[in-house]
């Protein structure tokens, strides 16, 4: 389901800011399942720093491939990914 999609945030050198945050919950809402770039100059330990980013947006980190994570969160609202139970 991720594969078509383009990176919608990116992480820089200020890692997990406030602003960070902030897009990855608008893209999270919009979106449900997002990929977030890890910038060359965010650290180099991806999966730790995929797992933080996920756990700041309140969300699930799907996949590490690269230096881009797969992020995903269920809509409260009208959600469009369904899981299986």
């Amino acid at each position: 389901m991720g594969h078509h999609r383009e990176p919608m945030v990116q992480v820089g050198k200020e890692g997990i800011s406030e602003g960070l945050v902030a897009a990855l919950d608008v893209a999270l809402d919009t979106h449900e399942l997002i990929k977030v770039k890890l910038g060359e100059s965010a650290g180099a330990d991806r999966r730790a720093l995929g797992a933080a980013v996920a756990e700041a947006a309140g969300g699930e980190l799907v996949q590490v491939l690269g230096r881009t994570v797969l992020v995903y969160r269920r809509r409260a609202k009208d959600p469009e990914i369904v899981l299986p139970h």
